[in-house]
């Protein structure tokens, strides 16, 4: 099997709602995956391993699971909302799926392979500053150097970059949930499920009819946990080679279309894509695949739809009708009628915009 679809199969494993017979012999590394995590956040904890407070506010967007959940929609969410409310956010990045190697600015010409495709649709969509670098506190200062301007800083992922401080957690699962509940490798958790009792928020990025029963692991872990459901609401579709030109659904209807997606989740791309009434071959790729113009060779009879995660990468690669659908996050408010925006500001308190 090539790594590709080893790595989907894993993932499909994963999130089945037990724990699969195949995977048992993966508990014991992940008890021992747990005993690790454990030790390292405790360190932290009693200062043994230092961390470091920038001198503004840092909200880190993150998720306890492997893979994408939506966190890159919802950091654009949050820039803009705090934006309105008169603070002026720059965003860091780990950068994953680049090659860099030292701390850099991203700007809406980089290369994607170079620091990553996240962080170019992050410069692209934001038109706040972008870095990216290993070390989110070195990355923190250097953007504050560069931008001095900036008052408070949003991580795009980083809830277990431990070494930099943070005002705010939003952790972001999908409707897949934490899966089978099992740390890695026998599951797609990066830390325990009791880790989501001490974040600020929970964002569901799904309508609550679409989750995955939750269990009693999670559901303890979220007890009162403000959570807020979030949906990606996207309608008409960019040129992968024009980006002036638009079109509707309705415009695709009656074409051979082929659709692939390379994120955590490749069925929610799927799944918006039928909701607009189209239909065609699905070609789910993992979360951050770097595309050669060979993987794109099955739409040579037709036209390629994508995300705008997969257009940073793809569009050097075809010159054949292709369409990007861009998205936007919805967020909805808490039961009790409290925002996401509230809850932070909330957290804020106390560093009022400059």
């Amino acid at each position: 099997m090539r790594p590709a679809g080893f790595a989907q199969r894993l993932t499909h494993l994963w999130y089945q709602r037990r724990l699969a017979p195949v995977l048992l012999p993966l508990v014991p590394f992940s008890c021992l995956f747990r005993l690790l995590v454990g030790v390292r956040r405790g360190l932290y904890h009693c200062a043994v391993l230092r961390s470091y407070r920038l001198p503004v506010p840092v909200i880190v967007v993150g998720n306890l699971t492997v893979g994408g959940s939506g966190k890159t929609p919802l950091v654009l969410w949050l820039v803009e909302r705090l934006r309105e409310a008169g603070w002026r956010p720059g965003i860091i990045s780990r950068g994953y799926g680049g090659m860099a190697t030292t701390v850099q600015a991203v700007t809406s010409d980089s290369a994607a392979s170079l620091l990553g495709d996240e962080p170019l649709l992050l410069a692209r969509r934001s038109a706040v500053p972008v870095f990216v670098g290993r070390d989110r506190v070195r990355t923190g200062q250097a953007l504050l150097a560069a931008q001095p301007e900036c008052n408070v800083i949003i991580s795009d992922d980083g809830l277990q970059h431990y070494r930099l401080q943070r005002t705010a957690e939003i952790a972001v699962l999908d409707g897949r949930g934490a899966g089978n509940a099992q740390l890695l490798p026998a599951g797609p958790l990066r830390e325990p499920l009791q880790r989501l009792s001490t974040v600020t928020a929970l964002v569901w990025n799904t309508v609550a009819e679409a989750r995955i029963p939750a269990s009693e692991q999670m559901a303890c872990a979220t007890g009162a946990l403000p959570q807020f459901a979030m949906r990606l609401v996207g309608q008409r579709f960019v040129s992968l080679s024009d980006a002036q030109r638009h079109c509707a659904a309705q415009d695709l209807r009656g074409k051979r279309l082929y659709a692939l997606a390379g994120i955590g989740d490749p069925s929610r791309f799927f799944a918006q894509l039928e909701a607009l009434g189209l239909e065609f071959e699905a070609h789910p790729f993992p979360d951050h695949h770097l595309y050669n113009t060979s993987d794109l060779a099955f739409a040579d009879d037709g036209v390629l739809l994508m995300t705008e995660k997969d257009a940073v990468k793809c569009a050097a690669l075809t010159s054949r009708e292709a369409w990007v659908l861009p998205v936007e996050a919805h967020l909805l408010p808490a039961p009790e009628g409290k925002s996401l925006l509230d809850t932070i500001l909330e957290k804020l308190d106390g560093r009022p915009p400059a």
